[in-house]
């Protein structure tokens, strides 16, 4: 995905090296008093991470509880197939899941009981109804856009 460099893991990592200044170690550190770099080298364990990535959420008015660490999975899985057009098999053997479909464990990381809907269904079929222009911020069609 060149063209969509914010969503670039590589690029990520190597912009958090370059920001955290990290050399040896854990590249995911404990953090120390005003949201500093733990001197020691020890992991930032997922307990905590799951807290900092929930209070990020509160801080923009998102309610946490239907959020976990693999809202990143659902997340990624989605934009594959929404906005990448993967089929389910690509994704599946993205995520190293079943290709067997049997269980269907992509479902689960494609619909969510937290989902909206990005247009009314009854817009689905109109031949009339005007294009949407997606917000590059939301993916929803709003004021923003």
């Amino acid at each position: 995905m060149p063209t969509e460099g914010h969503l670039c893991a590589i690029q990520a990592i190597a912009e958090w090296i370059t920001a955290s200044r990290i050399t040896t170690g854990y590249l995911f550190r404990k953090f120390a008093s005003g949201d500093r770099i733990a001197e020691a080298n020890q992991p930032l364990t997922s307990e905590r991470f799951l807290e900092l990535f929930r209070n990020n959420l509160l801080d923009i008015g998102v309610d946490p509880s239907s959020y976990g660490t693999h809202s990143f999975q659902r997340g990624g899985c989605q934009y594959l197939h929404i906005e990448c057009r993967w089929p389910l098999r690509r994704i599946c053997e993205w995520g190293g899941w079943s290709l067997e479909f049997t269980n269907l464990t992509i479902v689960k990381y494609l619909i969510s009981h937290n989902n909206n809907a990005t247009e009314p269904r009854e817009h689905f079929f109109n031949p009339d109804r005007s294009p949407s222009v997606k917000c590059p911020h939301c993916g929803r069609s709003c004021p923003c856009a």
